[in-house]
């Protein structure tokens, strides 16, 4: 799945949420997703949370196949910033 299907699959969820932080999903090689409340884009820019992971494991975890606690636990997921942020985006992914 390319970069720009995610982010859009992942505008879809966000959209009326009432999610309203900035959030940098960090895969690699494979490029960004920022969600900046209802905006999603695969251009880099600052967030005030940053989640660095595989492409593979983010895709694993917004298809609900990957606990985001357990990722955490076994070192897939990373968190820079506010950790209070990527708890609140748990519950719109």
């Amino acid at each position: 799945m390319s970069l720009d299907a995610i982010a859009d699959k992942i505008r879809e969820r966000v959209a009326g949420s009432g999610f309203d932080k900035s959030v940098k999903f960090d895969l690699g090689d494979d490029g960004v997703i920022v969600i900046d409340g209802q905006s999603v884009s695969t251009e880099d820019s600052g967030a005030d949370c940053t989640i660095t992971m595989s492409k593979d494991d983010f895709l694993a975890l917004t298809s609900g196949d990957l606990n985001p606690t357990m990722a955490f636990m076994q070192g897939k997921l990373k968190v820079e910033g506010d950790m209070s942020i990527a708890m609140q985006l748990s519950q719109v992914l």
